[in-house]
C-alpha cells in the first residue's frame, strides 16, 4: 500500500461546463454560487422584490420564486423590471411544478427555469404498483418529449438557463415502479429530461438531486456524476438537502449532505434550505463554501462512485464494547457531568462512564500509516481517531487500512474545532458527518469552544443526521415558499415545542403538497398544507385527515401520534422528582 503522503492526487472541483444564469456564470472556472428562494406570494411584486433585495444585500447570487400558474408567471415580469430599476441584476429563477403553460410563459421574463422531472409531465404520484411494459414505457418517454420539448426550444431561443431538479419526494409512478423510490430512480428521472435537452441541441442546463435524507441525497449526486463521467457529460450541479428544518438541526443536515460533496470537489452552486427567513440561509452557505476551499490541494484519490449502499458498507463485524453504544456513541471532552447527556467523558487519559473508568483504547493522532501498526501489536478495545489535517481524506485512508488488515475495532472520530459556534457546527457536520454517513466510524468526540451542553447537542445531531442513532424527534420541515398558505415557521416551532421529546419518531411539516406525500416517505407522520389555512394529516404516505384548519391541526397531529402508540409524556422536573 502506498503511503498517504505519496498520493499524487489533489482535491479539486470536478470541472463542469459554464452555464450562464443571467449575468452569473455557474460551473466552469466560476466560484461556487449561493442561492436562496423567496417565501412571499409571487403575485405580490413589491413584497417579493423586497425579499430578493434583502437576499442580494447579504450575498445571495441567484434568487428563485415559485410560479404555480400564469398569474405568478406574469408577476415575474414586474419583479424583474422593478429589480433592474432599483439597480439589482441578481438573476431570477422560476420554480415550476405540475403546470407546463406557466413555464412557457415565465421563460420570457426570468433568467432560468427550474423544472421537476417528477411532476412536469406526469400527474401526482399515486404510490401504487403499475405495470409498464416496454411499449408503454416508451410511450411515456415520448410524452416527455412532446410536453417538455417546447420549453427546451423556447429556453434555447431566448438563451435561458434551466435546472432539471429531481426531488426524492416527487418521483413519478413510472420511475418508482421501474427503479424504486431510490437514488437510482432519481438519477434516471433527471436523465430522461436531459436526453430531450441534448436531442434538441440545448446544453444550458444543470442538475440537482435533492432529498430530505442526507444519505439519499449524497448517493444520488454521486451516482449522477458517475453516470455523467461515463457518458462524457459535464453539466453543473446545484447542491442541497431539501426540507432540512431549522436551527442547528437544519444546518447539521445540510452540512452533512452538501458539505461532504463540496469537500469531495462536487458542486457548482448551493442552497441551504432552512425553515427560517430566506436571508438566514446565506451565512451557512458562505461557511460551507469557505470550508470547501480549505480542502483544495489536499490529497485524495479521484472521485469514483462504487454505488455505495450504507446498510452494506457499515462495518458489520465491529465488536461491541463498553462503554460504547451500538448505534453510535457520543463522548465528551472533560470530566463527567451529571446534567450533560453523553455515553462517556474523556479527560485525555481515560474514559469515564457511569462511574467506571476505561483505559484500554488506542489514541491515533496523525495520518502516517507507519504509526498505525501499533494497533496490530498492542491489544485495544477501541480507537480514538484524531486527524488534524484533511480529516475527511486521511480518515477514509485510515478506514481502508483498518479493513485491509482486518481489525474489528470500533473507531470514535475525534474532531478538533477551536472555532466560532457557527463554524464549529458547519465544519464538524460536514467533515465528521461525511465519514459517518459513509458508514465509517462508530461515534463522535468533539473538541470545541462550545459549552458541554452544546457540544453534546451537536454530536447527537450529527449521529441522527447520519441516520445512526435517533435520540429525539426527527423533523422534516420545508423552508416555505410562495405556495405556503400558513405561517410555516410559527407552526414548525409549535409542533417542535410539543413533540421534540419523541426519540425515533419522524414528523414531516410541509407547506404544500408539491413534495409532501413523497418527501414524507421516510416520515411516520405528516402535516401538509392543502389549501388556504387548511391542513392534511398523514400516517406514512396515507392521508388520514383532510382539510383541517391549521389552528386545530397541531392538536389533531398529537392525537394521531397517540392513537398510533408513539406518544410518551414529556419529562418535567416535577415528574422526574416523582
Amino acid at each position: 500500500m502506498k503511503k498517504y503522503s505519496e498520493s499524487v492526487y489533489k482535491t479539486k472541483r470536478w470541472k463542469t461546463r459554464e452555464v450562464m444564469v443571467g449575468n452569473v456564470g455557474v460551473g466552469g472556472d466560476n466560484p461556487i454560487r449561493i442561492q436562496s428562494m423567496t417565501t412571499s406570494n409571487t403575485r405580490d411584486v413589491e413584497a417579493t422584490v423586497d425579499q430578493i433585495i434583502r437576499l442580494a444585500d447579504v450575498g445571495c447570487e441567484i434568487a428563485r420564486v415559485t410560479v404555480q400558474g400564469k398569474k405568478e408567471a406574469e408577476a415575474c415580469e414586474g419583479i424583474k423590471n422593478t429589480l433592474v430599476q432599483k439597480g439589482y441584476t441578481i438573476p431570477l429563477v422560476a420554480d415550476i411544478h405540475f403546470y407546463p403553460p406557466a413555464a412557457m410563459l415565465v421563460a420570457e421574463f426570468v433568467d432560468k427555469v427550474r423544472v421537476n422531472p417528477g411532476n412536469f409531465v406526469d400527474r401526482r404520484a399515486t404510490f401504487k404498483t403499475i405495470e409498464y411494459d416496454d411499449a408503454t414505457y416508451a410511450a411515456e418517454i415520448e410524452k416527455i418529449f412532446e410536453t417538455f420539448g417546447p420549453l427546451v426550444e423556447k429556453c434555447k431561443k431566448l438563451n435561458r438557463a434551466m435546472r432539471i431538479g429531481t426531488n426524492h419526494g416527487s418521483l413519478s409512478d413510472r420511475i418508482m415502479n421501474r427503479y424504486g423510490d431510490t437514488p437510482f430512480g432519481m438519477v434516471e428521472s433527471a436523465l430522461e429530461f436531459a436526453r430531450v435537452c441534448r436531442q434538441l441541441g440545448y446544453h444550458d442546463f444543470m442538475f440537482s438531486m435533492k432529498a430530505s435524507n442526507p444519505l439519499v441525497m449524497m448517493q444520488a449526486y454521486r451516482l449522477l456524476v458517475a453516470e455523467m463521467m461515463k457518458l462524457g457529460w459535464d453539466y453543473p450541479l446545484h447542491l442541497g438537502v431539501t426540507e432540512a428544518g431549522d436551527g442547528e438541526d437544519g444546518r447539521v443536515k445540510s452540512a452533512i449532505g452538501t458539505g461532504s460533496l463540496l469537500l469531495e470537489g462536487l458542486g457548482d452552486t448551493i442552497r441551504v434550505s432552512l425553515t427560517e427567513d430566506p436571508w438566514l440561509e446565506i451565512d451557512p452557505c458562505k461557511r460551507l463554501i469557505d470550508f470547501a476551499k480549505s480542502y483544495e490541494g489536499k490529497g485524495i484519490a479521484p472521485f469514483i462512485e462504487t454505488k455505495r449502499n450504507i446498510k452494506e458498507i457499515r462495518r458489520r463485524f465491529v465488536r461491541q464494547v463498553a462503554p460504547l453504544h451500538r448505534d453510535g456513541s457520543v463522548i465528551l471532552w472533560g470530566e463527567p457531568q451529571d446534567d450533560v447527556k453523553a455515553d462517556a467523558f474523556f479527560n485525555g487519559t481515560e474514559l469515564t462512564a457511569n462511574g467506571e473508568t476505561f483505559s484500554n483504547f488506542a489514541y491515533i493522532r496523525n495520518g502516517d500509516p507507519s504509526s498505525w501498526k501499533k494497533l496490530l501489536e498492542e491489544p485495544a478495545d477501541f480507537i480514538l481517531l484524531e486527524l488534524t489535517e484533511s480529516f475527511l481524506h486521511q480518515g477514509r485512508y485510515f478506514f481502508e487500512w483498518i479493513q485491509e488488515v482486518k481489525l474489528d475495532l470500533p473507531v470514535i472520530l475525534v474532531g478538533n474545532y477551536p472555532l466560532s459556534e457557527e463554524d464549529t457546527v458547519i465544519h464538524a457536520a460536514a467533515e465528521v458527518g461525511a465519514l459517518l454517513a459513509d458508514g465509517l466510524g462508530e461515534g463522535v468526540l468533539l473538541k470545541t469552544n462550545l459549552s458541554p451542553e452544546k457540544e453534546s447537542s451537536l454530536a447527537f445531531n450529527i449521529l441522527q443526521g447520519c441516520r445512526m442513532r435517533a435520540t429525539k424527534t426527527d423533523f422534516i420541515a420545508c423552508p416555505s415558499c410562495g405556495r405556503t398558505l400558513f405561517d410555516l415557521q410559527e407552526v414548525t416551532q409549535k409542533i417542535r415545542a410539543k413533540t421534540a421529546h419523541l426519540p425515533g419518531v419522524k414528523i414531516a411539516i410541509m407547506g404544500c403538497i408539491v413534495n409532501g406525500p413523497g418527501e414524507m416517505a421516510d416520515a411516520d407522520f405528516g402535516y401538509v398544507g392543502s389549501g388556504r389555512e387548511k391542513i392534511d394529516l398523514y400516517v406514512g404516505k396515507e392521508c388520514v385527515e383532510r382539510g383541517i384548519h391549521y389552528t386545530e391541526a397541531v392538536d389533531r397531529l398529537i392525537q394521531l401520534i397517540k392513537d398510533h402508540d408513539r406518544w410518551i409524556e414529556p419529562q418535567t422536573e416535577e415528574t422526574v422528582c416523582l
